[in-house]
């Protein structure tokens, strides 16, 4: 069955005002640092690979993939950026996706984006990123190790960002840390295993392929040429070509909100431009589906490049 991508973040009526307020204070703080950080230790050549990570991970979370107990799961992506790129670019990485899902296709709450950038982005990026380092220094420095290390690091990662959620969720009294809390990481250590999959396969093909994208800063070796460029975002135009497909069951949040009986605290999006990943006009839902994931990965692409050109050329 060709159906929309499910949505993917926490929607508004899941989080108190007060946690709401929170998240996106600890949000701005984040990345206005991150915008800092990233001056400092990112070299202008490196910004198209923002784009092209951006758009990669965009379309690659449209697409849902079945897991057990008639859940689904997603990439979250955030230890994939910060596995190439470090912690602080893959936080304004993830900062374009979660953004431009939310505003543009009113996927996850616009009340709740602090928490889905700070859950999705700053601690995926982070925890992947650190664990990865650990592991890596742990077991060798072969490409089968950064591989193993990478697919640890992403299921770190995504175990995470649930646990985080389920405290949300019981700070905000929508559900008692007792139940949130083995529900979201019982249901996410099995989603885990697809995004360590997908995130050591990503990884594995850069090594051998581009081995100086993991390279940061001026020093890294040459920049970005045209043909990487074009053939990067073409791969995720094609990814994005495959989104009807996504799995329709729901994703890990819903499930657990589901099994909990706090779904129906989910609030109508206060505005609606593309929602369910659909375009008004395009009435066949394959069609409409593509068109819609396929200009989302367009605009997230342009949105990563121009912070990455802001970041890199701030004087502070």
């Amino acid at each position: 069955m060709l159906l929309s991508p499910e949505p993917l973040h926490i929607p508004d009526g899941f989080l108190s005002p007060i946690m709401a307020f929170l998240g996106w204070l600890l949000a701005v703080i984040v990345v206005g640092i991150a915008l800092r950080q990233t001056r400092q230790q990112l070299g202008e050549r490196q910004v198209p690979l923002m784009g092209i990570l951006a758009a990669f991970i965009f379309a690659a979370q449209a697409i849902n993939f079945p897991v057990a107990a008639g859940t689904s799961g997603h990439l979250l992506g955030g230890a994939l950026a910060a596995i190439v790129m470090g912690p602080w670019a893959a936080t304004l990485i993830m900062t374009a996706v979660v953004s431009v899902q939310a505003f543009i296709f009113q996927d996850g709450g616009l009340l709740a984006l602090g928490w889905n950038i700070l859950n999705m982005g700053v601690l995926t990026a982070f925890t992947g990123y650190f664990s990865y380092r650990w592991l890596w220094g742990k077991i060798g420095s072969s490409t089968p190790a950064r591989v193993a290390a990478s697919f640890a690091a992403a299921w770190i990662s995504v175990e995470v960002g649930a646990l985080s959620t389920a405290i949300e969720l019981a700070l905000s009294n929508t559900s008692p840390l007792a139940i949130a809390l083995p529900a979201m990481v019982g249901v996410h250590a099995v989603i885990g295993i697809g995004e360590g999959l997908i995130t050591g396969g990503a990884v594995r093909i850069l090594q051998l392929s581009r081995p100086e994208v993991f390279e940061v800063g001026e020093s890294a070796p040459g920049k970005m040429g045209a043909t990487f460029i074009v053939c990067g975002l073409l791969l995720a135009i094609i990814l994005a070509a495959f989104s009807p497909l996504a799995s329709p069951n729901p994703d890990g949040l819903e499930f657990v909100a589901e099994q909990g009986d706090f779904l129906s605290r989910a609030l109508d999006p206060s505005i609606t431009i593309l929602p369910d990943y659909t375009v008004p006009f395009i009435k066949h839902p394959a069609t409409t589906t593509i068109f819609a994931v396929m200009l989302g990965t367009l605009l997230v692409f342009a949105l990563a490049l121009i912070i990455g050109r802001k970041a890199s050329r701030s004087e502070g």
